[in-house]
């Protein structure tokens, strides 16, 4: 049986593997561990192999995560990056205990996360949710809608525009999946362009994290590949 720690090993060479082959340096390819629905000590597994970065779907679940590791030495050093959908009414969970909230969608979601940052916390970081497929299932704002929203979400004083996140529609074929991904790369430089802080692409899991490597994705969501199953009773 596979411990985490070699499953993580696993990813990062299969990263590695991603980005030479693509003339890309490894190093500008994250991986943002997906630990929704998994024990803590899971986590810690993955901490003590050297992970930093992890990504929740569940506000109450994530937050109790965070709660639990602000007692441990190393939790400077821990990045928590919120990933799901998230209601108006759950916004204050995530704004004081979070780092990262990747799929803002909404002006009054933003508005609400600015208004109830901690002032003794830095800015939250927040990635713009692309609904690149355009699937009725899924959350996100189309490519047109986004300079309106970018321009709202720079203008709140405790948000931190940093960049674009997509979960698009399960496509078996990589060229397929090259050709969509390469769509929210365009969108990303473009958006760079107006606002100089942008730097995370964040797109990309298990089963086609080598085409959105090639389209030039910055962070990578990976979750059963590293802990296995999850267990969704």
């Amino acid at each position: 049986m596979t411990t985490i720690r070699q499953n993580l090993d696993n990813v990062r060479q299969k990263i590695a593997q991603c980005a030479q082959e693509c003339g890309r340096d490894p190093k500008d390819v994250h991986l943002l561990a997906v630990s929704k629905t998994k024990p803590v000590s899971a986590v810690q597994e993955a901490i003590d192999a050297g992970q930093t970065q992890f990504g929740e779907n569940y506000v109450q679940e994530g937050v109790d995560k965070i709660q639990h590791f602000l007692t441990t030495p190393f939790a400077n050093r821990l990045e928590w990056h919120f990933i799901g959908p998230l209601q108006s009414n759950k916004t204050r969970a995530v704004a004081e205990h979070f780092h990262w909230m990747h799929t803002l969608d909404r002006e009054k979601v933003a508005r609400r996360l600015s208004e109830q940052r901690p002032e003794n916390m830095p800015p939250l970081n927040v990635l713009i949710q692309i609904n690149i497929s355009d699937e009725a299932s899924k959350s996100g704002i189309t490519l047109a809608e986004l300079p309106e929203v970018a321009e709202h979400i720079h203008a709140l004083p405790n948000l931190r525009l940093r960049g674009l996140m997509t979960i698009p529609a399960v496509e078996t074929d990589p060229q397929r999946q090259l050709a969509v991904f390469r769509q929210m790369t365009d969108a990303f430089n473009q958006l760079k362009k107006s606002y100089p802080q942008v730097d995370t692409l964040s797109m990309g899991m298990s089963d086609d994290m080598g085409a959105a490597i090639q389209a030039g994705s910055t962070l990578v969501r990976i979750g059963t590949a590293i802990f296995g199953a999850r267990d969704y009773r």
